[in-house]
């Protein structure tokens, strides 16, 4: 089977899980971002979190992260910043103040007011996805926008982890494009795990 045709199939079954999980157990979301907020305050108390931390704006079904704001930035007094995608593949990420979000290239509210940041400006990236394996490589929507910023030398070393229920962890390798990088783990609803090296 082609690798287009078997990850179209793929994200139809991930797409399917992830809404199933979500009917199942309607504090799933919360769960999640529990965990990815014990991440970030655990780093943060060892002082690793100097600059922006990357969140998501989300589409339907994926996990709200931006529900952390407040207490990311009002007690832990961190930055945040949200991606933008210019609607022809490229990706980049902006402060996220107070200003009002304005529509991207692809239709997601981003802080388009702000200038974009560079790799070493941020700390943390959180993405979401249908799905990831347990090497790291992770399943997105097909429009390429973060493997191509993070197939950059500097992008690629900015910490990164995939955000997803439990669900959506694939116990099988998932199919991998020569310009995939594989991100440093994921958090679900059972906590954070990073890839073993």
């Amino acid at each position: 089977m082609p690798m287009n045709t078997c990850k179209r199939e793929l994200r139809r079954l991930y797409r399917q899980r992830r809404s199933q999980a979500l009917r199942d157990n309607p504090n799933l979301q919360a769960g999640v971002a529990q965990q990815v907020l014990g991440a970030i305050r655990a780093r943060h108390a060892l002082s690793s979190l100097q600059g922006y931390i990357g969140l998501y704006w989300p589409l339907p079904g994926e996990v709200d992260l931006t529900v952390l704001r407040p207490c990311l930035v009002e007690e832990l007094r961190l930055t945040l910043a949200l991606p933008a995608a210019d609607g022809q593949g490229h990706l980049s990420y902006h402060p996220w103040g107070t200003e009002p979000l304005i529509d991207d290239g692809c239709g997601i509210p981003a802080p388009l007011n702000q200038p974009p940041l560079t790799a070493d400006q941020l700390d943390l990236l959180l993405v979401p996805a249908l799905a990831v394996d347990r090497d790291g490589v992770r399943l997105g929507y097909g429009g390429g926008y973060y493997d191509r910023l993070r197939a950059q030398p500097l992008w690629c070393e900015v910490p990164a982890l995939v955000v997803l229920p439990d669900a959506c962890i694939s116990p099988e390798r998932l199919p991998r494009d020569p310009w995939d990088r594989p991100f440093d783990g994921w958090a679900s609803e059972r906590g954070v795990c990073k890839v073993e090296e």
